[in-house]
């Protein structure tokens, strides 16, 4: 666990985004134009993707995969309901920003993924490529079971809100995004990756550096701008994605997943949603306050999970394979 630990905040991935906490609470002027945050982001979703889709293309569908995905929509439906009985009695929320918040909860960041798969690369424990495809999966039924809990779906209105809010969800640019790079590389195959992997390989790292130096700045900015958040709720974004990380990588160690997949399907299970879900809630829940599940996943969640989850996750993967004797 040392060893992990030592080789997690290491990385140049995490000590950019550490650079970032670091300049943003110093109250550096530092900052990534908007134009270019975004063009990163689209680079990182269609890099992880392709790269994803051809490594499928290589394994083809089998078993594992079907079984991978599986446990990923599970977990994505049963997730908010633990996180919304958490909000509602510890952290003591209403009815809909407990609902709110725990559809963040039970899906799932993509930055969060990026970082782990390359901090798992990294620790020669690559996940398998299909977990794009398990990442992307996770995503509409939390917002699904996090829509049910904070008000139901029974009235017209309620209705017409949530089918535009599916809608949204479906159509999301970096739902549509990954999964039509997913698709690209595994219709391409290791022969048409060839043609573009010099540029979706060889820039990713240092894309992926900066892009965690903006992320920093932006959840130490938003975290120092907050009023909104107690110290309960400050917990409960702790608490969350322990037990949803262990959950997670037991479920993956359960259904005969290596330590890398194992270890992702824990870290997608511990992350929260700052992107899709926010969107989504803004749409079917205009009640709900952005000041609370906005903080809690990006300015919270968020870096525990880059600063110390992953490395608690893939020591807790690397324990059970083995125990399971699971290879590598």
């Amino acid at each position: 666990m040392i060893e992990t630990a030592i080789q997690t905040f290491t990385s140049p991935v995490v000590l950019f985004f550490m650079l970032g906490l670091l300049a943003a609470f110093v109250r550096s002027d530092l900052a990534i134009p908007e134009p270019i945050a975004k063009a990163m982001s689209l680079y990182l979703m269609a890099a992880i993707g392709i790269k994803g889709g051809v490594a499928v293309s290589k394994s083809g569908i089998d078993a594992t995969v079907l079984s991978a995905l599986g446990a990923g929509i599970a977990a994505g439906f049963i997730l908010p309901f633990f996180a919304y009985a958490v909000l509602k009695s510890f952290g003591r929320l209403d009815r809909i920003n407990s609902g709110a918040v725990a559809a963040h909860y039970g899906s799932i960041s993509v930055v969060t993924f990026v970082t782990a798969v390359e901090i798992l690369t990294g620790q020669s424990r690559e996940p398998g490529g299909y977990m794009v495809a398990v990442m992307a999966a996770m995503e509409a039924p939390a917002i699904l079971s996090g829509l049910l809990l904070a008000r139901g779906m029974t009235s017209a209105g309620g209705a017409q809100s949530s089918k535009e809010m599916l809608h949204e969800v479906f159509t999301n640019s970096s739902i549509v995004l990954l999964l039509g790079a997913f698709a690209i590389g595994m219709i391409g195959g290791a022969q048409g990756f060839a043609e573009v992997s010099p540029f979706f390989e060889a820039g990713f790292k240092g894309i992926l550096c900066i892009f965690l130096l903006d992320m920093g700045l932006i959840a130490a900015r938003r975290m120092m701008d907050s009023r909104a958040i107690t110290w309960r709720l400050v917990a409960i974004a702790i608490f969350l994605p322990i037990v949803n990380g262990a959950a997670g990588t037991v479920l993956g160690v359960a259904i005969g997943l290596d330590a890398g997949s194992s270890a992702t399907l824990g870290v997608l299970c511990a992350s929260a949603s700052y992107i899709a879900v926010p969107a989504a809630m803004r749409l079917a829940l205009p009640e709900a306050d952005p000041g609370i599940y906005l903080t809690m996943s990006l300015s919270i969640t968020f870096p525990f999970n880059v600063l110390v989850n992953i490395g608690l996750i893939s020591a807790l993967a690397v324990a059970l394979t083995e125990t399971a004797g699971i290879l590598p």
